[in-house]
């Protein structure tokens, strides 16, 4: 009897998540956005948000919560309701703060679901056209001069941070950290010729790049950046276990229901493959990253321990 009760109960939890995610949205989304507003991260989940409200007819609000490396605004949707009526839109520094972040209040494999990579952002090594001609050049005048070269981050153990971090042990050369509050003054400390290298986001870099005030030596991302089709990779420039890509995605609360998750997938899916949001994202330099969210959530794992050896190799310090 209580074995046929218990089946009936699964039956009828079953049944009622099938029809939340049927009727999921009935009122607005709130899209948790940990970083400032006008940053590329902001600008992609805007421009999937606004398409998402399209396509489902309920309203899709961005929040910017900011503060303490991104993990103010992810704490705040690990703690909401798994209804999915509450979206975190991040970055791979989403799989970084588990290792920087000694006291972090939540796990981030645990404690998330994650609904889909939304774009991959290739970060361009960039220098004073002066001062480097080649990404050989740089290696080899950093090796020649210990501890002589410097590189800008947008703060320590953030995505920038450990893409330097990786090219560095990569290419066996030391070099010094110079945090700098965002990618603007990075890059006029590397025009001055005050910072040797940074690895900087595509978007801004661009119309540098074509009035030659900045170089590109190479792109952090496994593959070339459509963007910069000619630029190479720092795999491609002979520097092995150099890569590191800059994504970004898109989770929920752990319990949210599957059917829910799984209709939210869709629907990303769907609105990454409309030809206005494609564009705004190859503009940008975003890359396709195509995976289900049983795929992302695997992925996210191996982040997580990919940046947990980094940051130990790299004798990246906790906040």
């Amino acid at each position: 009897m209580w074995r046929r009760a218990l089946a009936v109960s699964a039956l009828l939890l079953t049944a009622q998540a099938g029809a939340l995610a049927q009727a999921w949205p009935t009122k607005p989304v709130r899209v948790i956005v940990p970083v400032t507003a006008g940053s590329a991260i902001d600008i992609i989940a805007r421009t999937v948000s606004d398409q998402l409200s399209t396509q489902l007819g309920q309203t899709f609000v961005v929040e910017n919560r900011t503060g303490a490396g991104g993990t103010i605004g992810a704490g705040s949707v690990a703690k909401a309701d798994p209804d999915g009526y509450t979206i975190l839109v991040h970055s791979s520094a989403h799989t970084i703060a588990q290792s920087t972040f000694p006291n972090l209040p939540y796990d981030v494999a645990r404690d998330f679901s994650g609904i889909a990579p939304v774009a991959n952002v290739p970060l361009v090594l960039i220098v004073a056209p002066a001062k480097y001609t080649s990404i050989g050049d740089l290696v080899a005048k950093a090796k020649a001069n210990p501890g002589t070269i410097n590189y800008a981050t947008v703060g320590a153990g953030a995505a920038a941070h450990l893409t330097a971090e990786r090219f560095r042990l990569s290419a066996g050369f030391e070099a010094q950290q110079i945090p700098f509050r965002g990618a603007p003054e990075a890059m006029t400390e590397v025009m001055a010729g005050r910072v040797d290298f940074f690895f900087s986001p595509t978007l801004p870099t661009l119309p540098l790049l074509r009035d030659g005030k900045l170089r590109a030596l190479a792109v952090s991302s496994s593959k070339r950046a459509s963007a910069l089709p000619d630029v190479p990779t720092t795999l491609e420039s002979g520097f092995a276990n150099s890569d590191y890509n800059f994504w970004i995605g898109m989770f929920v609360p752990s319990k949210t229901p599957p059917d829910v998750v799984a209709k939210l997938h869709q629907q990303t899916a769907k609105a990454l493959q409309t030809p206005s949001v494609r564009d705004k994202l190859a503009t940008m330099g975003g890359e396709p990253m195509t995976m289900t969210a049983g795929e992302f959530d695997a992925f996210i794992r191996d982040e997580i321990a990919m940046n947990a050896a980094l940051v130990k190799a790299a004798g990246i310090k906790a906040n």
